[in-house]
C-alpha cells in the first residue's frame, strides 16, 4: 500500500481523528505521530490531501426534546414486559423504583444522534449503563445521581 493508502487506513480505525479532519483543527505531524504509519513527513502530508478531499465538518441540525426519567431498574426478564423503556440482550430496564435513571430525546434523532450523545456523555464523565435509539427516540441509562448531567450532555450533543 502507498503512504497515503495506509494514512487513510489508519485514520478510518480513529474516527475522532476523521471528524478532526472534516473540521480543520488537526495538526498534521502531531497525527502523523500518533497514526505511525510511516515517515512522519510523508503521512502529515498525505493527511493533509485526504483532508482537502472530505467533506467540510458542519454540526448536526437536529430536533428534540429531552426529558429525564427517575426510577428506572433492570427488569429480570424481557417476556411480555410491555412497559419496558429499553431492552438489550435479554436485560430490559423498566420504570419500577429502581436507582437508574433515563434521558430519553424524542424527535429528530437516530443512531447517529446516539453515537454523538454517548460521546459526549463519555467527555462529560456520565457512565452509561444501557443505550437504545430507534427511528425518533433515543434513550440513554445512568445512575441517578448522573441524571442532570446526562440531561446537559444530551441536549447539548442533539
Amino acid at each position: 500500500m502507498t503512504v497515503a493508502a495506509d494514512a487513510r487506513a489508519a485514520v478510518r480505525e480513529h474516527p475522532f481523528l476523521q471528524t478532526a479532519l472534516r473540521a480543520g483543527v488537526v495538526n498534521y505531524t502531531a497525527a502523523a505521530r500518533f497514526l505511525e504509519v510511516g515517515e512522519e513527513a510523508a503521512v502529515a502530508a498525505a493527511l493533509r490531501r485526504y483532508a482537502e478531499e472530505l467533506d467540510e465538518y458542519a454540526p448536526p441540525d437536529r430536533r428534540a426534546s429531552v426529558s429525564m426519567r427517575s426510577g428506572i431498574g433492570r427488569a429480570a426478564s424481557i417476556d411480555g414486559d410491555e412497559d419496558a423503556l429499553l431492552a438489550v440482550g435479554g436485560e430490559a430496564f423498566t420504570a419500577d423504583g429502581g436507582d437508574l435513571t433515563a434521558v430519553v430525546a424524542e424527535g429528530e434523532v437516530d443512531a447517529d444522534a446516539l453515537a454523538d450523545v454517548i460521546a459526549r456523555l463519555r467527555t462529560a464523565s456520565v457512565a452509561v449503563e444501557a443505550t437504545a435509539a430507534g427511528d425518533g427516540a433515543l434513550a440513554v441509562v445512568v445512575g441517578r445521581r448522573a441524571g442532570a448531567n446526562a440531561v446537559r450532555a444530551v441536549e447539548d450533543a442533539l
